[in-house]
């Protein structure tokens, strides 16, 4: 048997989570309450967010941390530190006041002052041209109530004339003022004027750092990192684990801002470093290419090169002067740092309230991060449409069918990631989340790569605290704390089998941050993506960077291998425009037989710098050696040429798989669907014999396999919401339980002589006086606004013809998260039905008790703010469904 599976199955295993643990300056009772509440729930780190905190770097901050640290030291606990007092990070805790006007935000907006006709003359004086156009609050922004700090020191960049329809450079001319007036007169068509200004008039956080300037980004670590170094420095690497970076933002455009291609920006980032890297790439004179990131009519070529190369630089000055900085800082320091910006709806490869570039803006990180919050991934939520409340719409394939595997992606190829992947999870969801949508998101989430989990959150308010529930304790409040415990326990241990090793990844798709910049025509990540986890196929997202950035490691010498992936085939998502270092990879992969597929399409040129006869030439050298295939038709391809590892029959669209090469090698599977699936897995060229972990309940499960022409033959029986792990390994007969076939011979139903008696979280285990009811027990009906604890009693016989036989309590379904106790022992917490128990041992000759504990969500005692008059909650109260005393003959049987 292999060790680590020992380990997990004598409860040793290493931690891989870290909840936010929020800081409103509470007394010291209350932070040694959290962190023992915290540490109770199988949890061995915490991540302190500052951000409610009153006085943050200020002597009550170390107060309170020095309490935080001397619990962790006591319990062995890592702390992390969120890095900022204000969300999100960038703020540097108001210091940006006092650092050099160059290191504030600064953007570049412009105007069209007019057409010029041919043969007629325009003439525009300073007024019209110099200043920028006047800031407008949109109406989120007006709904927060924001204000906005105005300068007076806008800087009138220049004026160019842009040729509509043009081409070539000849038809962009900058204008010189003259005498406080430019004039421009067309020989030859029609011409647009645009007037660029400088202005730190935009974006929704004016007071925040500039991150496209070194200095800048430094005063982060100069007011947040060093002073916890100086405070903690013998804690560094030790108890101190790192810090978290929460959504850091370039910061152009308006709050929230989504779903905008450049071209639709009105602002663009800038700084001065920016200036002189377009100056080094396009020479003094780039200031008549800043149109074309707007302009419409014009050479689609030069157009698309134009919006390339500037974001190329933006997302380059955000890579070195924030991510890379601060993670080198950390290093140097002997921590991680960590954290995950705004991927919301494609939002990843844009500015705004995000960096630009995924694989860019996390470069510098120890772990590739991402979030989660209320509403974005849903329970069979994949093509849910709906617009929130800040206006924007769900893209349900973002959600479920990239947004994890983004991260996981990201840790596999980023040699500095060293497979971390994170995800802050849980948050923002409502009382109306419970530890059963919990279950199946840390599923969701693990199944796709995620092997490092940040909660959201532990709040040590005073009860309730209205900001983004659910909390998970609530100060004893909340009934499902306990649960919520066991479900630590078990995202630790299936992290614990997903971590230090590589997963199987047949596809590399390339990632489409760069052909979008380019505001041409481009595919999304996530349409490829479904197709692939529909088909139970791995894959992995690479940026065009694999081609150039040493820290991918990659090698094209026997196909395609990045860092420690290895690749079957190479999958572009249609695009208009591809970089020249993808396409060079693309020829020389083909050359040596590599597959290389363009999705619909082949590109239609070079994004990057190019001459033009070279640039014709690599364009036809790509038809040579890539093929085109239609998005509906890749599975096909890629089966027909042997390419998947893994097959199931019959086929089903939502089970998801991760193969995991680790120690020891795995296969996840998970049934994201509501019917259970029963079929055979192949796993081509495999002849090893495995077994089932049964990770919640913590126990060896032996398996059907045999081996095939397929390959390793395996049947499997997986429930709607849970998850298989098949372990490739040797193991003897006698660690394994029978071979999971539940098949019940006699089933008997409990339906009558029950009783109940409640209580609220904070009371129990003090229940009130006990009624009788008959199961399903809608008991919402009665308790409208109930939530916390329900116990069901009754007492049943055993008969006589049970010997040699297993006795199986099963629950058909309850609001929502049981616990079982016979005769009086402890049986456990189950939080995903069907809910089964093995209580056979426990019965004894005549009369047994049986008691079933059902612990609700928050939602009826706390409803959402804001509720429509017609909201109703969501979970059920109580038994509501049946339960059934199973007989199984001679054992045989499934929980």
């Amino acid at each position: 048997m292999n060790s680590k599976i020992k380990k997990l199955l004598k409860g040793q295993m290493e931690n891989y989570i870290f909840p936010f643990f929020w800081q409103h300056g509470e007394e010291e009772s209350v932070l040694r309450e959290y962190m023992k509440v915290i540490y109770d729930s199988n949890i061995r780190a915490v991540c302190v967010e500052s951000r409610p905190h009153p006085d943050f770097v200020g002597e009550a901050w170390w107060r309170d941390m020095d309490i935080i640290l001397d619990e962790a030291r006591t319990r062995g606990m890592k702390v992390w530190i969120l890095d900022d007092s204000h969300f999100p990070t960038g703020y540097c805790n108001g210091k940006m006041e006092e650092k050099p006007v160059k290191c504030r935000r600064w953007f570049l907006t412009y105007k069209v002052l007019g057409e010029v006709k041919e043969r007629q003359e325009g003439v525009w004086t300073s007024n019209e041209y110099e200043r920028a156009k006047t800031f407008e609050p949109t109406w989120i922004e007006s709904y927060f109530h924001m204000s906005f700090e105005t300068f007076s020191d806008d800087r009138w960049l220049g004026a160019v004339a842009v040729k509509k329809n043009g081409s070539g450079v000849d038809n962009l001319l900058v204008l010189n003022a003259e005498g406080g007036k430019i004039s421009f007169r067309s020989e030859d068509g029609v011409w647009k004027i645009y007037s660029c200004q400088l202005t730190r008039n935009r974006g929704p956080h004016r007071n925040y750092m500039n991150m496209l300037d070194e200095e800048a980004c430094r005063t982060l670590i100069e007011t947040v990192y060093e002073p916890h170094y100086e405070h903690y420095a013998k804690d560094f690497g030790t108890t101190i684990a790192g810090f978290f970076s929460d959504e850091p933002e370039i910061g152009n455009g308006h709050l929230y801002e989504m779903d905008r291609r450049i071209y639709e920006n009105e602002d663009q980032p800038w700084s001065q470093e920016l200036q002189h890297d377009l100056e080094n790439r396009w020479g003094k004179d780039y200031l008549k290419y800043l149109p074309l990131l707007w302009e419409a009519e014009f050479e689609e070529n030069l157009t698309a090169k134009v919006r390339y190369g500037y974001m190329d630089l933006v997302t380059r000055r955000v890579e070195m002067d924030f991510s890379k900085q601060i993670g080198n800082w950390c290093r140097d320091h002997g921590v991680q740092y960590i954290g995950h910006l705004i991927e919301d709806n494609n939002q990843h490869a844009r500015c705004g309230s995000s960096l630009g570039h995924f694989f860019r803006g996390l470069s510098g990180q120890d772990m590739s991060g991402i979030d989660d919050i209320g509403g974005q991934v849903i329970p069979q939520g994949e093509d849910i449409e709906y617009i929130s409340h800040l206006g924007t719409k769900r893209d349900g394939d973002f959600y479920h069918f990239a947004l994890g595997r983004l991260a996981s992606s990201a840790a596999a190829i980023d040699s500095r990631k060293q497979d971390r992947s994170m995800c802050e999870i849980f948050g923002n969801y409502g009382w109306k989340e419970g530890v059963r949508l919990e279950a199946y998101l840390a599923d969701h989430f693990m199944v796709r790569g995620i092997n490092h989990f940040v909660p959201h959150a532990f709040s040590a308010k005073a009860f309730p605290d209205p900001d983004c529930p659910p909390h998970f304790y609530a100060h004893g409040h909340n009934p499902q704390y306990r649960h919520f415990g066991e479900l630590m326990k078990y995202m630790n241990r299936v992290c614990n089998l997903i971590s230090g090793g590589r997963h199987e990844s047949e596809a590399a798709i390339l990632y489409h941050g760069e052909a979008e910049w380019t505001g041409k025509k481009c595919m999304y990540i996530q349409e490829p993506a479904r197709v692939l986890t529909e088909a139970q196929i791995g894959f992995d997202f690479v940026p065009s960077d694999i081609f150039m950035d040493d820290v991918y490691q990659t090698d094209l010498t026997q196909g395609l291998k990045v860092y420690k992936q290895k690749y079957q085939i190479l999958i572009i998502p249609e695009c208009d425009y591809i970089t020249e270092e993808t396409a060079k990879a693309v020829v020389l992969l083909g050359e040596k037989g590599f597959p290389c597929v363009f999705l619909e399409n082949y590109p239609k040129g070079i994004c990057s710098k190019i001459d033009v006869e070279a640039e014709w030439t690599l364009l036809e050298k790509i038809k040579e050696y890539a093929e085109i295939v239609s998005l509906s038709a890749l599975v096909k391809h890629m089966k027909e040429r042997q390419i998947p590892n893994l097959q199931i029959a019959p086929a089903n669209k939502m089970i998801r798989s991760y193969q995991y090469y680790g120690d020891p090698e795995i296969l996840y599977l998970v049934n994201e669907g509501t019917t259970t699936y029963e079929g055979k897995v192949y796993l081509s060229e495999r002849t090893e014999t495995c077994y089932r972990y049964e990770v919640w309940e913590n126990h060896l499960e032996s398996v059907s396999s045999q081996c095939t022409e397929n390959g390793l033959e395996i049947s499997v029986r997986i429930e709607p919401g849970k998850s298989w792990i098949l372990v490739l390994d040797e193991l003897q007969e006698k660690d394994c339980r029978l071979a999971s076939s539940f098949s019940c011979n006699d089933r008997v139903k409990l339906k009558s002589g029950w009783k109940r008696s409640v209580c609220s979280g904070i009371e129990y285990p003090k229940f009130g006086e006990a009624e009788e009811v008959s199961l399903p027990d809608l008991a919402e009906k009665e308790l409208p606004e109930f939530a916390g604890v329900l116990r069901y009693e009754c007492n049943i016989q055993k008969e006589e013809d049970w010997k040699n036989t297993e006795t199986i309590l099963e629950i058909t379904d309850a609001g929502e998260a049981v616990q079982v106790f016979v005769n009086g022992c402890d049986c456990g917490i189950r939080i995903v039905p069907p809910y089964r128990y093995e209580i056979g041992t426990l019965l004894h000759s005549g009369e047994n008790q049986i008691a079933i504990e059902v612990a609700t969500t928050l939602e009826r005692q706390i409803p959402p703010k804001n509720k429509s008059e017609d909201w109703k909650p969501q979970n059920h109260v109580g038994l509501s469904g049946e339960v059934y005393l199973c007989i199984l003959e001679n054992g045989k049987g499934e929980k």
